[in-house]
């Protein structure tokens, strides 16, 4: 399943149209009971970009969002896993629990492989059923076979739990 399909009304068509196409690096791989991530770019960075808005592109139809608002996040971590972990709870914190804040766009700042930490920045605006459809809620990020492939083409594995 590389994309959602989900039922637009013609506001949520227009929105689209406004704006161009995302190009989308991720697919949805079918998972017991959760979804797996599967992510991938010309750089880590990239992977790792695309591996949150595949989790957002879970939960609604991204391009239906308007680049208002910005919103930056720092993570840490202690190795490229738990790195990654936490760069994705801390996106799905902006949305579950603070700003309900969904974003068009997600760009990593810096990424620092010795250190473990990533900056990043999120265009996009507060979620709203009224303008954004609703896919399916994601619960929480795992560990369960995470995998982050560095090599020629970097690609990310991640479950999350819907």
């Amino acid at each position: 399943m590389n994309d959602r399909e989900l039922d637009l009304t013609e506001a949520q068509k227009a929105i689209k149209a406004k704006y161009p196409a995302i190009n989308k690096k991720y697919e949805y791989l079918d998972h017991t009971a959760d979804v797996q991530l599967h992510s991938w770019g010309d750089t880590l960075e990239e992977a790792f970009e695309q591996c949150a808005m595949a989790m957002f592109g879970y939960m609604t139809d991204t391009e239906t969002v308007e680049p208002i608002d910005t919103i930056e996040i720092e993570s840490e971590g202690d190795d490229l896993e738990s790195l990654l972990f936490h760069f994705l709870d801390d996106w799905l914190f902006k949305f579950s629990a603070d700003a309900f804040f969904v974003p068009r766009e997600v760009k990593v700042l810096q990424l620092d492989r010795m250190r473990f930490t990533i900056r990043s920045i999120g265009w996009g605006e507060e979620f709203n059923l009224a303008k954004h459809p609703q896919g399916t809620e994601v619960k929480a990020i795992t560990y369960s076979a995470m995998q982050i492939c560095d090599k020629e083409k970097p690609e990310i594995f991640a479950i999350i739990d819907i």
